[in-house]
């Protein structure tokens, strides 16, 4: 029985006999940049300074921040994406996609804590569970600021319309949560 094993060609051309990318590649790849540098045009100059840019290429993007007018814009914004030609693309992106996603995780973690405070004003247990979950935890301090968020939720509840209601031991529960989790 004779298996036939087709090999990679190694003679630097791809299977279609070409030794170079296909022109409808090196355009998908002009079109990514030129998308990556219109990201890079809507972040503040403190984000960009913190990229791996080139003097020009930040320049150019500063520019075209600057730039009102449409055809001025699209202009200088597709300068941008020519320059990006020699940018280190991929970390950028990869900063990129970490600023956009530690903010999301942020904004979960932030609501986790939200919801903790809100069970903890409704529900003695909330509290023996964290606290068997954080040993360290003060106690009494947690304790004391559970009571006045309660007390304050309380009074906020009977408040009449129009009357600003308390937040501030509310605030307070927010913060000793979030020093208890880091």
């Amino acid at each position: 029985m004779n298996s036939h094993i087709e090999e990679e060609p190694t003679d630097g051309y791809d299977e279609n006999g070409y030794d170079r990318p296909s022109k409808s590649q090196i355009k998908r790849e002009m079109h990514a940049l030129l998308d990556l540098g219109k990201q890079l045009i809507e972040l503040s100059p403190e984000r960009l300074k913190q990229l791996p840019l080139a003097e020009r290429l930040y320049e150019a993007i500063r520019e075209a921040q600057r730039t009102t007018s449409r055809e001025g814009r699209r202009r200088q914004t597709h300068f941008v994406g020519k320059l990006m030609r020699d940018a280190p693309a991929d970390e950028i992106r990869a900063q990129l996609d970490v600023w956009e996603n530690g903010s999301r995780e942020e904004t979960a973690a932030m609501h986790r804590l939200e919801t903790l405070r809100d069970r903890l004003l409704d529900d003695d247990e909330a509290l023996t569970k964290l606290l068997n979950d954080n040993p360290q935890a003060d106690v009494q301090q947690l304790r004391s600021v559970i009571r006045a968020a309660r007390k304050e939720k309380l009074a906020n509840a009977a408040l009449l319309q129009g009357q600003e209601p308390q937040k501030k031991h509310y605030r307070a529960l927010f913060q000793a949560l979030k020093t208890l989790n880091h």
